[in-house]
């Protein structure tokens, strides 16, 4: 026990130290504070967008995720989430561009911005505020099942105490801090992940062993529609249309895109997000999977302390302690974007609102982070479903505010009543499917309610346009390009609704059509690579 802690002291003294070094003033601008000074290169902007969005629900999300349902869930994640690159160049370079020339600092703060209007900026603004709130609270609802299974602190104060180290260094540090230790965070996940998928393997006797054994109790996890049967093709579809609509619009990530170096910078990103989603999903996915073999008869939210579980039984004091750390590094690397993110969207966009004047320094930022931990820690106190469930319904929310953003963007003529009409509307449709007034059939909920804001947004478009005698219609020249028509036919033969129900391992004891994901996603980066290339020229 005194290993374990002891491990996990020197981790999280050296997170603090990482933030102290790279701390900004107390009376920094909020150029600075938010953004470091717009200065992020490729290194730490790629570490600090995968921390970012590498969160408690990659690690321990997902592994519950392959307890449950095995190896469905990871094309869903792998791949799909690595897809979504493709919008750090549809919206990332004009969002950096647009921030950059009128010196904008938030989200919300871009939208008003393109569309000239104070009430939809609040309201975009309260939306990604309420839909990441439940978001951060699955940070802290991971750090106490992690310290739980690790050390036996209960889950209450493990909660607290990961939320009080991250609090710390994002309080002193602003962006530039939290940016540094997401790159090391970053790191250290992804390094002692794949130690952790080593000792569990050699426990196991192999890889191909251990996989065995699985397929033998329980085949369902080697094929769609998975485990406990959810990943029909439609649930299928849905998410991964999921993660395109709804992660560019996180606001931490979202952010990113004003901090960085350059747009070359972003489309370098780009390139390199789809690997690194490949690897990183596999993990905690496989883990999941193994992870039956030593605790069989998990139910429900419990399958979500499946990692610290199986480490904490197989390995050593010392080790046990690291892969639980890597777990944290997810969790806290998200958390503290999270966190910055929204106390600078409260400060320049929700407070001016409210006391018809802007804040010039970051103190009132500082201050609303230490609100809004303790909303997370309120919420995370009594989690009210698995962290899949709490992530599907918040992501969801955020999506609705993709229309708004991409249109704004791209059409010649912007109105904001459409906007705040799609907002409005898709968001009434979230709390419908919440509350199961109205059913999503095969589909998730997201489907129709992206299909309702963007119908929304185009018939008021449309109509405000013909109001005005402007018939003309403004398409962006890249919708035509082969690349990207290359990139839309990639995205349909991930719909290989012709492999659902196959059992038959290729290798290693894993299902072919896994191999299947991984090659397109590498012939994803290759025609992005192409894409970029043609731009640039």
């Amino acid at each position: 026990m005194a290993i374990k802690i002891s491990v996990l002291a020197i981790y999280f003294l050296v997170v603090l130290a990482i933030g102290l070094v790279a701390r900004t003033r107390w009376k920094s601008s909020p150029e600075t504070y938010f953004l470091a000074d717009r200065k992020l290169g490729t290194l730490v902007l790629l570490g600090t967008m995968v921390a970012t969005n590498f969160s408690a629900f990659t690690v321990f999300g997902t592994s519950g995720a392959g307890y449950r349902d095995g190896y469905a869930f990871f094309p869903i994640m792998g791949f799909g989430t690595g897809f979504m690159a493709l919008t750090f160049w549809i919206l990332g370079r004009k969002i950096w561009q647009i921030g950059l020339d009128r010196n904008i600092v938030t989200p919300p703060e871009l939208v008003r911005a393109l569309y000239g209007s104070p009430a939809l900026s609040f309201l975009f603004a309260l939306v990604m505020i309420v839909f990441t709130i439940p978001y951060l609270a699955l940070q802290p609802m991971a750090a106490g099942y992690a310290l739980d299974a690790l050390i036996g602190l209960p889950y209450v104060w493990g909660c607290v105490l990961v939320t009080a180290i991250i609090v710390l260094y994002t309080l002193r540090g602003g962006m530039r801090a939290v940016a540094w230790t997401d790159l090391f965070q970053g790191a250290l996940m992804f390094v002692l992940l794949g130690v952790s998928l080593f000792l569990v393997v050699r426990h196991y006797g192999g890889f191909a062993e251990a996989n065995a054994r699985v397929l033998a109790a329980s085949p369902e996890l080697f094929s769609r529609p998975g485990g406990t049967g959810k990943y029909t093709v439609g649930v299928w579809f849905s998410f991964i249309m999921l993660w395109f609509f709804c992660d560019p619009m996180f606001p931490q990530l979202f952010q990113r895109f004003f901090s960085a170096k350059s747009p070359k910078t972003i489309s370098r990103i780009m390139l390199f997000y789809p690997v690194v989603c490949t690897v990183v999903f596999f993990i905690p996915i496989a883990i999941g999977v193994l992870g039956r073999l030593a605790f069989p008869d998990l139910v429900g939210k419990e399958a979500d302390r499946i990692l610290p579980m199986v480490l904490t039984l197989i390995s050593g004091d010392v080790m046990a302690a690291l892969v639980i750390a890597a777990g944290l590094a997810a969790l806290m690397s998200t958390m503290d974007s999270q966190l910055l993110t929204l106390s600078s969207i409260f400060t320049r966009d929700v407070m001016p609102m409210v006391s018809k004047k802007e804040s010039s320094g970051s103190l009132t930022g500082r201050i609303f982070v230490i609100c809004l931990s303790i909303a997370g820690l309120a919420l995370a106190y009594k989690p009210p479903a698995t962290i899949l469930q709490i992530a599907t319904q918040t992501f969801t929310g955020l999506a609705v505010l993709f229309p708004t953003v991409v249109f704004g963007l791209y059409l010649k003529r912007v109105f904001a009543q459409a906007a705040i009409l799609s907002i409005v509307t898709g968001e009434a449709m979230v709390l419908l499917f919440y509350l199961k007034v109205i059913s999503a059939g095969a589909f998730l909920p997201v489907v129709w309610v992206m299909a309702v804001a963007f119908g929304v947004y185009l018939s008021v478009h449309a109509f405000l346009l013909h109001r005005r005698g402007d018939l003309s219609v403004t398409v962006p020249g890249w919708v035509a390009n082969p690349y990207f028509l290359a990139l839309g036919a990639i995205f349909l033969l991930a719909m290989d609704f012709w492999a659902w129900g196959r059992v038959t391992p290729l290798f290693f004891g894993m299902p072919w059509w896994i191999a299947y994901f991984v090659v397109l996603s590498a012939l994803q980066t290759v025609v992005m690579f192409y894409l970029v290339r043609a731009e640039s020229r």
